[in-house]
């Protein structure tokens, strides 16, 4: 499975980016995919992540009710939605699949997202 992440840019503090993560190979429906973000100078932090079903998700609780994650299997994608956007979400966020209880095996290239004061 390979995943390109993409949607990033430049936004103002309170705007909204959607993210994509397109994969390619078979069976990513069956796969959980999650998001990242490496700030500079940070660790990788996790963002949340999405079930191959589409429908069960879970984030990491300071990113709650701002992030939203979904997928379309048919498109082979899954996107990340970020509203009210802080200069403290400026990373690059990357995403990664893998099996269901499972380690992410496949990660993207990432996509920097810069929020603007």
């Amino acid at each position: 499975v390979q995943l390109q992440a993409s949607g990033g840019g430049l936004v103002q503090a309170g705007g909204s980016l959607r993210l994509s993560c397109a994969a390619s190979g078979r069976a990513f429906s069956s796969y959980v995919v999650g998001w990242f973000r490496q700030a500079p100078g940070k660790e990788r932090e996790f963002v949340g992540r999405i079930n191959g079903n589409a429908i069960s998700t879970y984030y990491w609780p300071s990113m709650k009710g701002r992030f939203t994650i979904s997928r379309d299997n048919a498109k082979n994608t899954v996107y990340l939605q970020m509203n009210s956007l802080e200069p403290e979400d400026t990373a690059v966020y990357f995403c990664a699949a893998g099996p269901y209880g499972g380690a992410y095996k496949y990660w993207g290239q990432g996509t920097l997202v810069t929020v603007s004061s």
